[in-house]
């Protein structure tokens, strides 16, 4: 029977939607595969790690008939990539076996059975649904997700907390040495509050997938599974389990010196300096002072860097250290032209905001120069 029949492009963006999480190397072979059920002209494509699983259904022809199978997906991408666009390619089954062509190339390729896929046991207590436009959780995630650990024995670091209460939608990463908050207005009101830590690899296939475009997401959490609705997919995940820090201690309330300066200017003096910087060693000094801003560096071969920018500034003078990689990430991931920086200090916590706006926060931890 013909399982589909579509143009290259379709059936590779279908495949593409849902293989992101196939990793290339397991201890089940099976989970290398993606798996396929057809029912009438419509297929539905699924993957899992055993964490993550992502579903989409598509109209990719065919005959009407029913079908399930499993095959190796990153084999079927790459063999997909290989063919033009625009080329017409289709699928047969045949004893356990699927037969791929497309112009007068021809594949064949082994299938495993569809009830060895393990398929991931959707929680049954999902609270209220929820939806912000993609655009806005994509936008959400890119100015946190920097901030994340990265296999930190602090397991719940290694992700980013949601937070859904009243009308409001707050997303934080932290990795204890830097912290991003962020949020968004929600089209419903959370009576209760809930609160989730999606793991890091379910963060960035979330960005990978969500498009900049007006569609909504809709989202709805559980005690431990988050399960995401967009653009014909379904994905569900696992999620980190333990005490995220409060967040709210962490963010500084009350400094008193204020400095307001373009984004942009700030990050071509950072990314100046960290030039002489070396791998071991990130650190910057910061000069604050009435008129302008110094932003200093130095390193083990005596070597020096020094730049200052002229700003409106007529609070106490501070010099502070950073990690120079903390601050330039930060503004690499805001688009907005000015930033304001909060500072008390050399010893406390620096705050990092846009101006006008409540909805973002930046906390770096000065460091000791």
């Amino acid at each position: 029977m013909i399982v589909l029949k579509a143009p290259q492009e379709q059936v590779l963006a279908a495949l593409q939607s849902v293989a992101g999480i196939v990793e290339r190397r397991h201890t089940m072979p099976i989970l290398a595969n993606v798996l396929i059920r057809k029912t009438g002209t419509q297929i539905e494509w699924t993957a899992s790690d055993l964490e993550i699983q992502i579903r989409t259904r598509v109209e990719l022809g065919g005959d009407d008939a029913q079908f399930t199978g499993t095959v190796a997906a990153r084999k079927l991408i790459d063999i997909l990539r290989s063919m033009p666009s625009d080329q017409t390619v289709s699928i047969e089954s045949s004893q356990n076996r699927l037969l791929l062509k497309g112009g007068k190339s021809k594949f064949v390729l082994q299938t495993l059975p569809a009830e060895d896929f393990p398929l991931v046991q959707e929680a049954s207590n999902f609270g209220p649904a929820f939806s912000v436009p993609q655009k806005t959780l994509k936008t959400l995630l890119s100015q946190v997700s920097f901030a994340m650990a990265v296999h930190d024995i602090r397991y719940y670091l290694n992700g980013i907390l949601f937070v859904a209460e009243g009308k409001q939608l707050s997303l934080v990463a932290t990795d204890g040495h830097r912290l991003a908050y962020t949020s968004a207005e929600l089209d419903v009101d959370i009576k209760q509050r809930q609160e989730v830590i999606l793991p890091r690899k379910t963060v960035l296939e979330l960005q990978r997938l969500l498009s900049d475009q007006d569609g909504a997401i809709e989202m709805q959490f559980a005690g431990n599974q988050a399960k995401f609705s967009f653009a014909g997919m379904e994905f569900v995940t696992k999620l980190v389990e333990g005490k995220f820090p409060d967040y709210n201690r962490v963010i500084p309330k009350n400094h008193q010196n204020i400095v307001v300066l373009g984004r942009q200017t700030l990050l071509a003096s950072l990314q100046r300096t960290a030039i002489l910087t070396s791998e071991k060693f990130k650190g910057v000094r910061l000069n604050v002072d009435p008129g302008f801003l110094r932003v200093a560096s130095n390193n083990a071969e005596q070597e020096e860097a020094s730049d200052e920018i002229d700003i409106d500034y007529a609070g106490d003078s501070i010099e502070i250290g950073f990690n120079v990689t903390y601050l330039i990430d930060v503004l690499s991931n805001m688009t907005q032209d000015m930033v304001k920086i909060e500072l008390a200090d050399s010893n406390n916590s620096a705050l990092l905001t846009i101006p006008d706006n409540k909805t973002f926060k930046y906390v770096v931890m000065p460091m000791r120069i």
